[in-house]
């Protein structure tokens, strides 16, 4: 079969290279237009186009597929179906009607829960125990096809997303690669559709909602850490001075009424900080400009001190809603 392949993230990256490793011809990958990055801003390509590069496949880097002209390179290559893996564009229908077979999609969620751009990250800050992997047709809505295959994936008690993704691009990749051997055989893939309750959105992270609210109950906020690792990190802000907390934990509640945000203990093993409800030992922070270092090189270098306080930030809105 000729399959073509839309993505850019690492994510869909693993997924490409299962489809190769497999013996799948891929005569065209769409990916991303490259982007500025890191603090130098140098302009690098997409995971996606680095390995499809090294393996001598032509790719395609359309800013837009909306209009005719620029999709009319990508459609003229002949395909029985396309991959789509975290790819970023909005795909239109005539681009859904390009390959014979149509667009399969690797959503990283147990759909219809977590439609939408930041599945992951979403489910960890909700504090669900278990997400997955749908295979799905694409349609003209937003994550709403019909399903062919479903893989569920307990989420791990100290699951960071950059942990939990790396669980669902080889549960994924695995997923999508038995999907194309049965349609390569001509076995049909009866598709599913989705269930009509339980259906919520997971809007993009902005770097707003990566902002610690201290008011909220610690294991909350320990949700959010390791929401928000590897980006954007979640950011606090002590003595006025921005800082990423790269690390953290829920500990039992403090005794006294230290307000929200209140150094209650400094030490090596960590920083004890008052949350709403409960509290939270930081145990690994950046601050601007510098390196991730551990609480104990914080500590020192800043002398931090019980009865400091970190920066109360605005609560942010709900991360769920209906689809």
């Amino acid at each position: 079969m000729r399959v073509g392949f839309a993505g850019t993230p690492a994510f869909a990256a693993t997924a490409l290279k299962a489809l190769l490793d497999a013996g799948f011809a891929v005569p065209v990958v769409l990916t991303q237009p490259d982007r500025p990055k890191g603090r130098g801003l140098r302009v690098e390509p997409s995971p996606v186009k680095v390995l499809a590069l090294a393996q001598g496949l032509t790719v395609l880097q359309p800013r837009t597929l909306k209009n005719a002209d620029d999709r009319a390179e990508a459609v003229a290559v002949p395909l029985d179906v396309l991959v789509v893996a975290a790819y970023g564009l909005i795909l239109p229908p005539a681009v859904l009607a390009w390959p014979r077979h149509g667009g399969l999609n690797i959503h990283a969620s147990l759909l219809p829960r977590w439609r939408g751009a930041a599945p992951i990250q979403r489910a960890l800050l909700a504090g669900d125990r278990e997400t997955g992997v749908t295979i799905m047709q694409m349609d003209a809505g937003l994550d709403t096809g019909p399903m062919l295959d479903v893989v569920r994936v307990p989420i791990g008690a100290r699951d960071t997303a950059g942990v939990l993704t790396d669980k669902l691009a080889a549960a994924g990749a695995a997923a999508i690669v038995a999907v194309l051997r049965r349609l390569a055989r001509g076995e049909p893939l009866a598709p599913v559709p989705q269930p009509a309750e339980g259906a919520s959105y997971a809007a993009k992270v902005e770097r707003a909602d990566a902002a610690i609210d201290w008011r909220t109950d610690a294991a909350a906020i320990d949700r959010a850490v390791r929401a928000f690792d590897p980006a954007p990190g979640a950011t606090a802000s002590l003595r006025g001075e921005p800082v990423k907390v790269w690390r953290a934990e829920p500990v039992p509640p403090v005794a006294g009424d230290a307000a929200p945000g209140t150094v209650v203990s400094a030490a090596a093993a960590g920083i004890v900080v008052a949350c709403g409800d409960g509290a939270l030992r930081v145990t690994e922070v950046q601050p601007a400009g510098g390196k991730r270092m551990n609480a104990a090189a914080f500590v020192a270098g800043r002398r931090i001190a019980s009865g400091d306080r970190f920066d109360v930030a605005p609560a942010t809105a709900p991360a769920e809603r209906p689809a």
